[in-house]
This record gives C-alpha cells, sequence and structure tokens, in this order.
C-alpha cells in the first residue's frame, strides 16, 4: 500500500474525473484491491482466509476478493470523506456497512417482511374467498408471481390482471391473445437484456412505459366504477400510492447509518400498500362471486 500522503494526491487527481457514483474507478481504489488480493488471496494466505472465513459468508459465495473489494471501499470512502467529497458508489452501488452475509441489510429484512405481508394476505384471501370467484386463481397467481418474479414481470401481470378484470371476464378470447402479446414482451425484454446488452437506461425507460399503462388503465376503471363500486377507492389508493412511492427509488443519497437508503424506504413503505391492494382483491372477488350467484337464480 502507498503512503497516505501518495494516496490523498491520487484521490484529489482523480476526483475531478470520477462522478460521485463512480468510486470504483478511483486508482486508490484499484491500487488497493489489488494490492489486497497480491497479500491475501493466493498461496497460504487464501488458506488462512478460507480456513479463518465465518462458514456463512462461504455458503453465501463471498471469496477473498469480494472482502479486498468490502474493505477497500471503505478505505476509498474515508479518504473521500477526509477531503470533504461526497460519498461515491462503488459497481453502481452505495456503501452499505455488511451484516453477516447481507450486502444490504435494511433492503433485506425490508423484502423479506414485504414477503411476508404478501403471503399473509393470500392466505387470507385463499380463506375468504370461494374459489368459484370469477377471479380467484388470477389474483392467487399475480401473489405467487409478485414473490418470484422480477419488476416488469409484476408490473406486466398486474396489467394482465387488469385485463382479466375490466375485458376479460365478458371477453375470454381478447385475453388469451393479450396474454400471449405480453409474454412475448417480456420474452424480448429479458432476452435484450440477457444475451445483448444490459441497459440500465432501457430498463428504467421499459418499466416506466408499462408502468404508465397499468396506472392509466387501473385507474380509468377505478374512476369509471366508483360510484358503483366502493372498493375501487382501495385499489385507486393502490395505484397512487405506488406512484407516489416510487419517487423515493429518484431519491439518491448515501444510506443513512451506512444502513437504509432510499431503496430500503421504498421496500418498508410498500408493506401496507401490499396489505390494501389484497383487502381490494378479497372485496372485488367477493362482489363478483355475488354477481354471479343473483345471475344464476335469475336465470
Amino acid at each position: 500500500m502507498t503512503g497516505s500522503a501518495a494516496q490523498l494526491v491520487l484521490l484529489a487527481g482523480a476526483a475531478a474525473l470520477a462522478s460521485g457514483s463512480q468510486g470504483d474507478r478511483e486508482p486508490v481504489y484499484r491500487d488497493c484491491v489489488l494490492r489486497c488480493e497480491e497479500r491475501n488471496c493466493s498461496g497460504g494466505a487464501l488458506m488462512h482466509f478460507r480456513s479463518s472465513q465465518p462458514i456463512y459468508m462461504s455458503l453465501a459465495g463471498w471469496t477473498c476478493r469480494d472482502d479486498c473489494k468490502y474493505e477497500c471501499m471503505w478505505f476509498t470512502v474515508g479518504l473521500y470523506l477526509q477531503e470533504g467529497h461526497k460519498v461515491p458508489q462503488f459497481h453502481g452501488k452505495w456503501p452499505f456497512s455488511r451484516f453477516l452475509f447481507f450486502q444490504e441489510p435494511a433492503s433485506a429484512v425490508a423484502s423479506f417482511l414485504n414477503g411476508m405481508a404478501s403471503l399473509t394476505m393470500l392466505c387470507r384471501y385463499r380463506t375468504s374467498v370461494p374459489t368459484s370467484s370469477p377471479m380467484y386463481h388470477t389474483c392467487v397467481a399475480f401473489a405467487w408471481k409478485m414473490d418470484y418474479f422480477c419488476a416488469s414481470a409484476v408490473i406486466l401481470h398486474s396489467i394482465y390482471l387488469c385485463c382479466v378484470r375490466t375485458v376479460g371476464l365478458q371477453h375470454p378470447a381478447v385475453v388469451n391473445a393479450f396474454r400471449a402479446l405480453l409474454l412475448l414482451l417480456l420474452t424480448a425484454h429479458v432476452s435484450y437484456l440477457s444475451l445483448v446488452h444490459f441497459d440500465y437506461g432501457y430498463n428504467l425507460v421499459a418499466n416506466v412505459a408499462i408502468g404508465l399503462v397499468n396506472m392509466i388503465w387501473w385507474l380509468s376503471w377505478c374512476l369509471w366504477n366508483r360510484r358503483r363500486l366502493p372498493h375501487v377507492r382501495k385499489c385507486m389508493a393502490v395505484v397512487l400510492l405506488l406512484q407516489g412511492l416510487s419517487l423515493l427509488e429518484l431519491l439518491d443519497f448515501p444510506p443513512l447509518l451506512w444502513v437504509l437508503d432510499a431503496h430500503a424506504i421504498w421496500h418498508i413503505s410498500t408493506i401496507p400498500v401490499h396489505v390494501l391492494f389484497f383487502s381490494f382483491l378479497e372485496d372485488d372477488s367477493l362482489y363478483l362471486l355475488e354477481e354471479l350467484e343473483a345471475k344464476f337464480k335469475l336465470d
């Protein structure tokens, strides 16, 4: 490792070239990682690292190189703060204090709580709504996909759910064709990002576009039916809350106490939204079931 004075000179010289989101481009950081790997990640030193590494870290896939990056990240952050510069990002992420093997502990906990909220409300939905309700199977499938699919798939499935609710109950053929179209769009989207080029800008624009379609479609249906179906106000609240909370993702600030960032706050804030949305699905499914039973009685 070079002397502190030389490192500060390198840092000051590179600060004008490196933006606050490019900490891993700093010569200080790269030199630190290189020297750390040379010293700790080969021969006997690597064997010592592996023998002293906690079992949960090795099971989670943390390597010697990962550990070097983590330690050098904080070394570079310390130099930035000493020089009065803003905290930089590393590899597209803010620096977080690691807890056990969690790189972003607050986001991990918030995601777990989100999943538990969805699972709890799904169990309640399945208990309260008979399987004979027209929307039962579509809503249950939506709940499972929320936990397993990426953001794009969740939004597309929400659009599909809206299509089933607004059009498909009267025109199943239209829903089948629309479902095929959505699957084709999702396949093309994932294939491009995976096989051609992982473009963050394109992915953001694509998600914003389908998110707007989802919001406009749901809100239009809710406004059209707000007097006839009082429970759609819950759906309107969910859509508006999600759009408002999504602004948190645009806030870009270093994590508070090196743990809590805008993404984690967004995850935590959406927990009650899941509860409200499932409450809407439950009310709407029971309404459709009552409507279907009344129709059968008339027939």
